[in-house]
């Protein structure tokens, strides 16, 4: 297994503590674990998409316009 040295702010480090009963490695592996598989599931949405990236952020820009008129 792999080692990885994270850093976090102090106030989270003091929180994470004061649960010393909490296994912080396996919280962190859990998380890394659950956004690959999150990714995973994106990568299979968009594997048969045609649209570039540059087709998406365009998409999006429409969208955020029309977004805006909507709501002014």
């Amino acid at each position: 297994m792999t080692n990885v040295t994270l850093a976090v702010p102090k106030e989270l480090h003091a929180e994470m503590r004061r649960h010393p009963e909490i296994r912080w490695s396996e919280v962190a592996r859990m998380a890394f674990q659950n956004e690959v598989d999150r990714l995973h599931v994106l990568d299979r949405l968009f594997e048969a998409s045609r649209l570039t990236e540059r087709d998406a952020a365009d998409l999006g820009k429409s969208i955020r316009r029309a977004a805006a008129r909507r709501h002014r």
